[in-house]
C-alpha cells in the first residue's frame, strides 16, 4: 500500500471511530462519560485534521515531514488513579448500565478495528513512513486501553485495565 492509499484509509477509520464517540457523547446522560466520549471524540477530529494535512503535504511535496503527533489524553497509570473514583460514582440503573455497555462495546470494536488496521500498515508503508503510522497505533492502542477500562468499570467483572481485581480462590 502507498503512502497516499493508506493516509486515506486511515481517514476513512479516524472519521468513522470520531463519528461514534461524537453520536456517544450526545447521547449520554452521565457528565462524566460526556465528557469522556467528546475527549475521544475531539481526539479522533485531531487526527482527521492531521491526516488531512499530511494527506495535503504528500500531494504537494511527494513526502511528508515527521512530525508527533499530540495527545490530550492522560497516561495509563493516571487513569488507573482517576479510575479508582469512578466505580464508586457510577450507581447506573439496569437500563443505563445497558446503554452504557452498548455504546462501550461499539467503540471497542472501533478502536480494535483502527488498531489493527494500523499495526499491519505500519508493516507495509514504506520504512520512512513508518513513524506516522507507529505514533497512530500508540494512541489508538491507549483509546482502547480508555475504553477497556470504562468497560470493566460498567460491567462490574472485577478487572482494570485486564487485571483482575481480585481472586475466588484462597491463597
Amino acid at each position: 500500500m502507498d503512502l497516499e492509499e493508506a493516509i486515506k484509509t486511515a481517514l476513512e477509520f479516524e472519521t468513522k471511530v470520531r463519528d461514534v464517540y461524537a453520536q456517544a457523547a450526545t447521547r449520554a446522560k452521565d457528565p462524566a462519560a460526556r465528557r469522556m466520549l467528546g475527549t475521544l471524540a475531539a481526539e479522533e477530529q485531531a487526527h482527521v485534521n492531521f491526516l488531512h494535512a499530511k494527506l495535503d503535504e504528500w500531494r504537494r511535496s511527494g513526502g511528508v515531514t515527521e512530525e508527533r503527533l499530540a495527545t490530550a489524553l492522560p497516561s495509563r497509570a493516571a487513569l488507573r488513579e482517576g479510575g479508582k473514583g469512578l466505580r464508586q460514582r457510577l450507581p447506573l440503573s439496569q437500563v443505563e448500565r445497558a446503554a452504557a455497555e452498548a455504546t462501550l462495546r461499539r467503540a471497542l470494536a472501533v478502536e480494535a478495528e483502527v488498531g489493527a488496521f494500523y499495526r499491519r500498515i505500519v508493516g507495509e508503508v514504506p520504512a520512512a513512513s513508518r513513524p506516522l503510522f507507529a505514533r497512530f497505533l500508540e494512541i489508538e492502542d491507549g483509546h482502547l486501553a480508555i475504553v477497556q477500562a470504562e468497560l470493566d468499570s460498567v460491567t462490574g467483572l472485577g478487572y482494570w485495565f485486564d487485571v483482575q481485581e481480585f481472586r475466588l480462590e484462597a491463597e
